[in-house]
């Protein structure tokens, strides 16, 4: 007997759903994921602190944020693992919400590994609209690029050992492979556990 279809779709579209979606839609280069996150007016607004990864400073709009978090971002990188490091999910009824993130995926050209972290600041619409992102701030803090013979411990021996999306800083920390180019990543995470 086979099994019903599941959706993809979250089913409750709290704002801990919506940002599981958008971690799907983009880890997984998904991109007919994005409308079920984010609303069709939204925006994203980009902090690059690293010279090692580029985005538009702005986009807006569900066709341009889908272009460049998940259609171009997918065309350059995969095993994507984003994790959102925070002690608590968002509420339910939550308009804004705060974490920090961490990240680790491979170049497709090079096999070089990339790991990066920052924050994120999301905006949510009300209920009554259906629930969607309606902003989404991006800083990227640090972004450091390890050569491709590391991609089995950074992704096997720690990314995906973690609890995904959802983690914290210090369990990231505790876990993290002893790799000198992790520091700049691990030091910010240090300084952000709560």
């Amino acid at each position: 007997m086979t099994p019903p279809a599941t959706s993809e779709r979250p089913q409750v579209l709290d704002p801990a759903a919506l940002i599981r979606t958008y971690i799907r839609a983009k880890d997984e280069n998904r991109p007919h994921l994005m409308p079920h996150a984010f609303a069709s007016d939204a925006t994203l607004q980009m902090t690059v602190k690293s010279d090692a990864i580029s985005f538009p400073a702005r986009s807006e709009g569900l066709a341009a944020i889908t272009d460049v978090l998940v259609r171009r971002f997918g065309q350059t990188y995969d095993n994507v693992y984003t994790f959102c490091l925070t002690g608590t999910l968002p509420a339910a009824d939550a308009d804004t919400y705060r974490c920090d993130w961490l990240v680790g995926m491979t170049d497709k050209q090079s096999g070089n590994v990339r790991v990066g972290c920052g924050s994120y600041g999301w905006t949510f619409t009300k209920a009554r609209e259906g629930r969607r992102v309606h902003a989404l701030e991006i800083v990227i803090e640090a972004m450091e690029v390890l050569p491709a013979d590391t991609a089995q411990v950074i992704l096997d021996g720690w990314l995906a050992r973690l609890s995904y999306p959802w983690s914290t800083a210090s369990k990231a920390c505790e876990a993290a492979p002893a790799l000198a180019a992790l520091e700049p990543v691990l030091a910010y995470l240090r300084t952000r556990d709560r």
